[in-house]
């Protein structure tokens, strides 16, 4: 026979007091399985083995998890990470099967907010990195109704000297522009916002020069790649390609000439190859060649600041003995 269900409160709701209902309520630091916590999807942020990591393993390793990780429950009884990524990445190096997290209920813009800010003013991280982290939580800023003004793209221009924003956009609306909340919240003006948010824009390989971690190990400055950001991603890979076999960057008026033709649908691979051929007035001879000609000579662990380092050190030896025997 059914139960009737006649509204009244059950056994356990009866002998609990309104404190152990409080209490239940709290979040609290709990332990789980490290295999059941996956990565924020389309987490902005690399995680690894650089520098900062082997020193961020060697505190565990001395002390443990001093900061729970922060975690959100999925449909299917795992977890997705929220802030602890690094944290994660070092304990299942070390071998570490099991992390300390507090598990918190949050929908998807609460989460990617709650994510972004959680990593974004730690000192190194890239600027593409930068650039997705403020796109996702523009988004998610946008999903909870607020409102963001977008800056149009024709006046995403490089500033070339400390004037105001006023002055570099004559039609600016210092009333509604002063007002940017994700401007306001990551303490930078909207418009470099939005020139981080272009970085999204560039192809993979760019942007690994803009970040300094191609293969070739050249860089892009941050003012060209925003300019370079409006080519098509045929250009951009054109450009790629050249700047890889000239081992040579664009200069930024380079790149603004490069944006003008590409808008005006006249920007051909033979120019992009002629220009990066021409010697820039600027341009120093240099030393270089890819890290994979030199890796195995290091050990696994060592970080590029690691081998540079030791690199200079032998110079200086090899320096000193040549000096000795000269005076002898």
């Amino acid at each position: 026979m059914p139960k009737l269900d006649l509204g009244l409160p059950n056994y356990d709701s009866l002998f609990s007091t309104e404190e152990e209902r409080q209490e239940s309520r709290l979040e609290k630091i709990v332990s789980i399985p490290i295999d059941k916590i996956s990565d924020f999807k389309n987490h902005p942020f690399h995680v690894t083995m650089d520098e900062d990591m082997l020193k961020l393993i060697d505190s565990i390793k001395e002390n443990g998890i001093l900061i729970p990780a922060l975690v959100r429950p999925k449909d299917d009884g795992t977890y997705e990470m929220i802030s602890g990524h690094r944290r994660k990445y070092a304990m299942s190096h070390i071998g570490l099967t099991e992390m300390n997290v507090i598990v918190r209920e949050l929908d998807d813009d609460q989460a990617t907010i709650l994510m972004v800010d959680s990593n974004i003013q730690r000192e190194n991280i890239y600027p593409s990195e930068r650039g997705y982290a403020y796109k996702m939580r523009l988004e998610a800023m946008k999903h909870q109704g607020k409102k963001i003004d977008e800056i149009p793209d024709d006046q995403l221009t490089v500033e070339y000297s400390k004037k105001t924003l006023g002055q570099l956009v004559p039609n600016y609306d210092k009333s509604t522009w002063a007002d940017a909340a994700l401007g306001q919240e990551m303490g930078m003006n909207r418009k470099q916002i939005q020139r981080f948010i272009r970085l999204t824009y560039l192809i993979e390989p760019l942007q690994e020069m803009v970040d300094g971690r191609h293969d070739s190990e050249i860089k892009i400055a941050f003012n060209p790649a925003v300019e370079l950001s409006f080519l098509t991603v045929d250009e951009q890979y054109d450009l790629a390609d050249a700047i890889v076999a000239n081992d040579r960057t664009p200069s930024l008026a380079q790149c603004q000439e490069f944006k003008r033709l590409s808008h005006d649908g006249e920007l051909t691979t033979e120019f992009i190859q002629e220009t990066l051929e021409a010697e820039k007035p600027n341009q120093k001879e240099k030393l270089s060649f890819k890290m994979s000609e030199i890796d195995k000579y290091f050990p696994k662990d060592f970080t590029p600041n690691r081998k540079k380092d030791l690199i200079i050190h032998l110079l200086e030896n090899w320096a000193r003995k040549k000096s000795r025997e000269q005076e002898r």
